[in-house]
Parts: C-alpha cells; sequence; structure tokens
C-alpha cells in the first residue's frame, strides 16, 4: 500500500524503524510545491489547498483520503467518485472548546481592552465598579449552537462558572430554537458551513437575541451576515462578538470589524496547538495500521454527510 503524506518531519517519523512507524506501508511526501507521480491507495491531507489538494485527489488508484483539518467542506465538493472520505475532526476538539471558553471569559473581564490599555502605556480604572463593564459568566445562560463533541467539551469546561448551557441541534424546532436565543447571554456558534448554514445568523436572528448578548463564532465565518453583524454591534443589540472566523477571510487590513471596541477577533486559531501536527501524525499512524488489519478505521464520511 502506497500513501502520501504531508512533507512534514512528524510524518516522515512514521517512515522509520522504531515505535512510531508503520511497517509494511510504502509512503511518500508532498508539499504545496510538489505531489509525487505514480500511482496510490491513500492521501492524507493537512493544509493542502488549490492545485496541491487537486493532485493529490487526481491520484491514479485513490481509494481514500484523509482530511486532518477541521471540516470536510473543502475536500467533499472536489472528491472523485467512488474515494472513501475520513475526517479527523476530534483531532481538533478539545483546542476549539478551550479557545471558545478563553474568548469568552477574556471578554467578560474586559482583557482585550486592558490589553490595548497596555500597549499604549495608559493606566485605565473606573471610579466605581457599576462603571466598569467588567462580569463573570456566574449564572449566565450559554446557547450553543452546533451542539456536538465540541459543544460537550465546552460545557464541561463552563461549568465551574455557574453557567446554564442549552443546545441548538439541527433537528431542533425553529420555536424552540428562537426561544433559546431569545434568553442567552451567549450565543457560540460551532456550526459547519452548510448550504442550510450559510447566513443562518442573520438581521432577523440577531433581532430575536436579548439587548446586550454576546456572540461567539468558531465554525465558519460565513454563518453570519457581516453587515447584519456590524449594525447589531453598532445599535447595541449586540454587547459584542468574540471571533474566530470571519466573512471575509482573511480579514482585509481596512475591514471596520477590526475598529470595534467590542470586537476580538483570533485568525482562525481555535485548533491551533504547538503539538498539533505530532497528533496528526499519530492519529494517521492509528489510522493506516487499523487499515492493514483488514478493518475499518473511525470517521469515514457518508454520502449525506456534509461535515
Amino acid at each position: 500500500m502506497r500513501v502520501l503524506l504531508p512533507d512534514l518531519p512528524e510524518f516522515h517519523a512514521l517512515s522509520g524503524h522504531d515505535e512510531h512507524s508503520v511497517p509494511g506501508v510504502e509512503l511518500d511526501f508532498y508539499s504545496q510545491e510538489h505531489v509525487p507521480s505514480g500511482e496510490a491507495e491513500g492521501a492524507v491531507l493537512w493544509l493542502a489547498r488549490g492545485d496541491t489538494r487537486e493532485k493529490l485527489l487526481r491520484t491514479p488508484g485513490l481509494k481514500w483520503v484523509l482530511t486532518l483539518t477541521a471540516g470536510i467542506d473543502h475536500v467533499k465538493p472536489h472528491l472523485p467518485q467512488g474515494v472513501a472520505l475520513f475526517n479527523a475532526n476530534r483531532l481538533h476538539d478539545r483546542a476549539v472548546a478551550v479557545h471558545v471558553a478563553a474568548l469568552m471569559l477574556a471578554a467578560m473581564r474586559g482583557l482585550h481592552r486592558f490589553r490595548d490599555a497596555q500597549e499604549e502605556g495608559r493606566w485605565t480604572s473606573t471610579r466605581t465598579p457599576n462603571d466598569s463593564g467588567l462580569h463573570t459568566l456566574d449564572g449566565q445562560r450559554v446557547v450553543i449552537w452546533g451542539y456536538g463533541h465540541i459543544g460537550r467539551i465546552l460545557e464541561g469546561l463552563l461549568a465551574p462558572f455557574g453557567v446554564q448551557v442549552d443546545g441548538i441541534r439541527s433537528a431542533t424546532p425553529d420555536h424552540q430554537r428562537d426561544g433559546l436565543l431569545s434568553r442567552a447571554d451567549w450565543v457560540v456558534l460551532l456550526l459547519p458551513s452548510t448550504p442550510e448554514t450559510r447566513g443562518i445568523v442573520n438581521a432577523e436572528v440577531l433581532g430575536k437575541l436579548k439587548p446586550g448578548a454576546w456572540l461567539a463564532n468558531a465554525g465558519r465565518g460565513n454563518l453570519i451576515v457581516t453587515d447584519d453583524l456590524l449594525a447589531a454591534l453598532d445599535s447595541g443589540q449586540l454587547g459584542g462578538a468574540a471571533l474566530d472566523v470571519t466573512d471575509p477571510e482573511p480579514l482585509p487590513e481596512s475591514h471596520p470589524l477590526w475598529a470595534r471596541k467590542n470586537v476580538i477577533i483570533t485568525p482562525h486559531i481555535a485548533s491551533t496547538t504547538t503539538d498539533l501536527v505530532a497528533r496528526g501524525a499519530s492519529l494517521t499512524r492509528d489510522f493506516l495500521l487499523t487499515l492493514q488489519q483488514g478493518q475499518e478505521p473511525e470517521g469515514r464520511v457518508t454520502d449525506g454527510q456534509q461535515y
């Protein structure tokens, strides 16, 4: 079995002769500049974009693809018929949940404002606690829209802060969803990008939120209609937003979201950790060993599955 892997040291270790290797599998390595020719049974995608991704997916003899990035919306539409697709979403889940919790805590404690003041060398204080704009999460209602594995981890992380968590799933009726949104202090978006979810958070939905509620997005930027988000921030309908993803992305330097004092933006790095590549290589090793044993690995994407 020949498999194409990312040209990274952590993946090269799989071709060694120690406990990290995968004996009996021919491994070859691709980069953004070079994709090896010839037949291969499988390909592991890691930040393979544009022409590189297209070349990998057109590999002769390809039977399966394992994508190590979060989501499948960048792969599935381009997948040749008959090629099995596997995802590794759980590789990213805990880091994403931790990042969302961090954004929420930073927003409530005004850490973004104090960081700005630090860079300016300015000591900021308030005359009374009442005008501080500082809060805790104690007693707040958090609605997780797209409640799955990440949502369950996030709920566990937030539990010590005394929040009440409600989940919205695809099967949640609209009237129940709207009721939850109207009572939420925080709405956390963990949805994938699908034809049904693109632009789902628009002026109508934002208008149903409790005035002053906060919105967090670690799903996909195009879940939110950005112009409607800006309007809700300017009117005070939204208390603020904590965004790891935006639309457009990357966010242009001149974009008005940057200037909003009640917005925290991180550059689509919720799943990033220093050991992410090593964990991806370890997952790949387990995946290949499972295949060698004649078993099907976890994470196979079904025909109707969009994420």
